[in-house]
């Protein structure tokens, strides 16, 4: 099931995606929060009239660095012996559709194509066999990173972190094999990042293990699990658009900020 989040006439709800192709999409809106047991109200609204926001507004999101072995090498690093995480706040959270700010410190901006975790359930030191039961589903992220201030500060907080840098959308699907998908970006049409989530060194199940060993996880928390090879730059009147095979394609405009 493909759940998204919306606003429609200044109420915001949450629907069930039904149809297929954008001209015939519409959204059963659900009744209550779809985290826990839910109904379909059957008022259906079509797509088209309403305004899609980030599917989840999370406690928390975190980013996992360095997790395809090509990207890791196109930036000079090796792959490193543990996950490396971080943290993206939530006001860097934005949906399908909404304007990426190109940072005024930064003259590096990167697109990063990833397959995002959305988590269902609160949860600590999940075993691997559990790690199934904890997965509300996945959506797109685009983990975009001020490059140049990565490298020039060597902490990731302000690189990863600033507001509008983690574009999530454009729904999350719940019923999903995510061991072998497509993900791919493109700039203004021109693809370039392709990749396959089966070329992650960690796997969902060794992040959530390794994530929820130090933090509690709660509902509607992200892991952003690695981009592909491929990042790249954006500019000031790019669109930028992610996508993954089984759930659709999360698109965003750079504007300049102010």
């Amino acid at each position: 099931m493909r759940i998204a989040r919306f606003s429609i006439d200044g109420n915001v709800a949450f629907g069930a995606v039904e149809g297929d192709g954008p001209d015939g999409l519409v959204l059963d809106i659900i009744k209550g929060i779809p985290y826990a047991d839910f109904e379909l109200s059957g008022t259906k609204v079509p797509l088209s009239k309403v305004r899609l926001l980030p599917p989840v507004l999370p406690n928390k999101v975190v980013g996992i660095g360095r997790n395809y072995a090509e990207h890791a090498a196109e930036l000079g690093n090796e792959v490193p012996d543990v996950p490396v995480a971080f943290f993206k706040p939530t006001t860097s959270v934005i949906g399908s559709g909404d304007a990426i700010e190109y940072p005024s410190f930064s003259e590096e901006l990167h697109h990063e194509a990833e397959l995002a975790v959305v988590i269902g359930r609160m949860c600590r030191e999940v075993p691997r066999e559990r790690v199934k039961d904890v997965i509300f589903g996945y959506t797109c992220a685009n983990d975009v990173t001020a490059r140049d201030a990565q490298k020039r500060e060597k902490q990731w907080a302000r690189a990863k972190g600033f507001d509008t840098s983690c574009p999530l959308g454009p729904w999350v699907e719940t019923d999903l094999d995510p061991s072998d998908l497509a993900i791919q970006a493109t700039v203004n049409g021109e693809q370039r990042q392709l990749g396959r989530t089966s070329e992650m060194i960690r796997s969902i199940e060794d992040l959530v293990v390794h994530i929820t060993e130090a933090m509690t996880l709660l509902p509607g928390d992200v892991i952003l699990t690695g981009t592909p090879a491929g990042v790249g730059p954006l500019h000031v009147g790019d669109e930028v658009a992610v996508t993954i095979e089984g759930i659709g394609t999360l698109t965003n405009k750079v504007i300049k900020r102010g």
